[in-house]
Parts: C-alpha cells; structure tokens; sequence
C-alpha cells in the first residue's frame, strides 16, 4: 500500500465515507518536520496491510485544514466512519506510526471476532526488571496496553499512588482495577489469559 493524495476537502469525504479508520496527513512540501512525517509515515504505510492513509499538501490544497481548524504542518488527522476524531501534530518516527496503525488493526480484528477488549495501563520505569518481563509477557499473549512511565511523568506517579497506595513498579491497571506487580495468575484471570 502506499499514501493517496487528496485534492480537496470533497475529495477526501467521498474517500473516507465508508472506511471505519483513516488518517489524513496535511503537510507542508519542502518543510523539514513536514518532510519528516511523509516519508516516516510512508515507509510505515508500506509495511503495514490494511490501512487508510491519505495525504494533502496544505499549500496546494486549501480547504481541508480550515474545515477541521488546523493550523500547524504537518499534523495526522484520524478519522473513525468519515468522523474527525484526533489529531497527531509534528514528525513521529516509524515506531510511533507503525504501532499506531497495528493497535487500530487489533482494535478492529477483536471487534470482528466479538472480543471485548479491556482498557490496559502498565505504569513502569525504564531500569525496571520486572516491568520488562511484565510487558513482554503481555506482548507475547497479543494484550494491548498503554505504558507509562512514571519516571518521566510525576502527575501520572502521582496518580498511581492515589489508586493503589503503593509507590512499586510494575502496577498494571485493566478496566480500573490495580495489580501490583507481576502477579501471574491474577493478570491471567482478568485478562483471559490460558495457561
């Protein structure tokens, strides 16, 4: 698959009207960050099967970015059936583009299978052992999660803390509730995990 150019804001509704997910980027030819995003976007395109992605170039095509309010180049807007519903500013590196695609593909594989997925945070550090063990075992079992750092984020910390009473890493918390540490079995049962 590669990126599809847009040349209008008509042009993009009747594109993405009946896609359950899209992304648009509105970059900037020539700029640097703008440069940066299309061709880390591209490359991830590429790579990952199943994907909408389309692109404008913000001075050639004028109406997309002020229907959807958006001032800065390059930005990724997300569309959920042809409904804006975020945007992603600036140069992501493939990592970031690639797992953000595989997450919306899992989303809509789970949902095709009738599984119901569950809202997973692992709140860690980097020189965490246990947190890395934690988080490859989830890998390993096709868990989605959303990792946070702790280390770098003291409001989260903060929060943390507040749910659980404890300052230890690893926590994961699915649908709420708080496990402190890599407790096998009970991540097993609330996750549906065999074995």
């Amino acid at each position: 698959m590669s990126i599809k150019l847009v040349d209008s804001h008509s042009d993009l509704i009747k594109k993405i009207k009946d896609i359950e997910s899209s992304y648009i980027l509105l970059y900037k030819s020539g700029s640097e960050k703008s440069d940066c995003a299309y061709e880390n976007l591209n490359k991830v395109v590429e790579i990952v099967d199943d994907i909408n992605v389309f692109a404008a170039d913000v001075s050639k095509v004028r109406d997309i970015h002020t229907e959807f309010n958006i001032t800065s180049a390059p930005s990724l807007l997300e569309f959920q059936n042809g409904n804006f519903i975020n945007v992603i500013k600036g140069c992501q590196d493939e990592s970031y583009y690639k797992a953000l695609f595989e997450n919306i593909i899992y989303i809509a594989k789970a949902k095709k299978e009738g599984k119901v997925l569950k809202n997973v945070i692992v709140y860690s550090t980097p020189t965490c052992s246990w947190c890395n063990t934690l988080k490859a075992y989830l890998r390993k079992n096709d868990i989605r999660f959303r990792e946070v750092d702790v280390s770098k984020d003291q409001k989260a910390a903060e929060a943390m803390v507040k749910k659980s009473g404890q300052q230890g890493v690893p926590q994961t918390e699915i649908n709420g509730q708080i496990i402190v540490g890599f407790d096998k079995s009970k991540i097993n049962s609330m996750l549906d995990i065999q074995g």
